[in-house]
């Protein structure tokens, strides 16, 4: 254990750490099996003792996110018509873009799989880039600082033993993603209960990109 924090310790204080977490987070939109959230949320347990910083921590981790997401926008609107509709995130995520728009960007960042599907199926249905633009510097924004502030306050709360900061950051993220998931379970739920309710886009040809 000592020799992982030993390791953890050189290259939180290595000025490297900022191209890793651009990377990670910029990867992440399009593959969203790397690990961008704990990699923000590590670095920020060790930003509470100093290195790295937390402010260009927090600014690297919203630019690689916001590259990345317009990358998977770009693979979405190359895609053009051929949007896969087996895939339950993907068809969520149709859902969602026709029906919020914009908005459902930073929700997505807490619902698994999330993020890449709202971004991909905004490229594919059209959606205008620059307001996609717009909401995305808002999701990206707010998805560093949340990660970052979980993990830099966790560190804090266990100051000399970053490894229960960590289990914190983490365990906290976990929740807020359970609670995210839960409650769009329960609102799936009470519309099937309903039944369906007539809207614009049930009774007219194809989605509208801004829902409207």
């Amino acid at each position: 254990m000592d020799g992982i924090l030993d390791v953890l310790h050189d290259v939180m204080s290595s000025p490297w750490l900022y191209a890793l977490v651009f990377a990670l987070a910029m990867l992440d939109g399009f593959f969203p099996i790397v690990p961008a959230e704990t990699a923000v949320i590590t670095a920020g347990v060790f930003a509470a003792s100093g290195q790295p910083d937390l402010v260009p921590l927090v600014a690297v981790a919203a630019a690689g996110a916001f590259a990345g997401d317009h990358v998977s926008y770009a693979l979405g609107r190359a895609a053009g018509g051929r949007k896969p509709t087996r895939n339950r995130a993907v068809a969520w995520a149709r859902s969602a873009v026709a029906e919020r728009g914009g908005l459902m960007l930073v929700v997505a960042r807490y619902i698994p799989g999330g993020r890449t599907a709202v971004t991909l199926s905004m490229g594919a249905l059209g959606y205008p880039r620059a307001r996609f633009t717009a909401f995305d510097a808002l999701a990206a924004v707010s998805w560093a600082l949340y990660s970052a502030l979980i993990g830099y306050f966790g560190g804090a709360a266990f100051e000399g033993d970053p490894v229960r900061g960590l289990l914190l950051g983490l365990g906290v993220a976990m929740s807020v993603t359970l609670v995210v998931e839960v409650v769009r379970h329960v609102r799936r739920r009470g519309r099937a209960t309903q039944g369906p309710t007539p809207t614009k886009e049930s009774v007219s040809p194809g989605i509208s990109p801004t829902g409207r």
